[in-house]
């Protein structure tokens, strides 16, 4: 509704106008981002199931590789299927030792986050005293 002309608005029809305006551009926003999360979801859920898919598929790979090299092992040293296995277990008992270690290492090394901590504690101290300058 607005004023014929020469009318001013009074104070509080400009406050309501101007809350309803603030109100509609919120919920515009709101339903903007719904919409454009709700693409990304649907984008990650699909790469996601191809991950799986691809984690899936590599794990077979492994599994059919270990076999052949098995065979081929047994096949190269004129022994029993059951050696090749064993030699293969072992294979990858040994990748994952060296792994462990390697993993072992890399996670004593983490420590606490020292620049956060620190800035937490000046975050404390100023809130204790926020007129005094460092």
């Amino acid at each position: 509704m607005t004023p014929p002309a020469g009318q001013d608005k009074s104070l509080g029809e400009l406050v309501s106008e101007a809350t309803r305006d603030f109100s509609s551009l919120m919920h515009q926003e709101v339903a903007l981002a719904k919409a454009e999360i709700k693409h990304e979801v649907a984008a990650a859920g699909k790469g996601a199931g191809l991950f799986g898919g691809a984690g899936i598929s590599g794990l077979l790979a492994v599994v059919f590789l270990s076999s052949a090299l098995a065979y081929g092992i047994a096949g190269l040293l004129d022994v029993s299927v059951g050696w090749g296995f064993l030699a293969v277990g072992l294979l990858y008992l040994a990748v994952a030792g060296v792994m462990g270690l390697l993993g072992k290492k890399k996670i004593s090394q983490v420590g606490p986050p020292e620049r956060t901590i620190e800035t937490v504690k000046d975050d404390i101290e100023w809130a204790k005293h926020p007129t005094r300058t460092s």
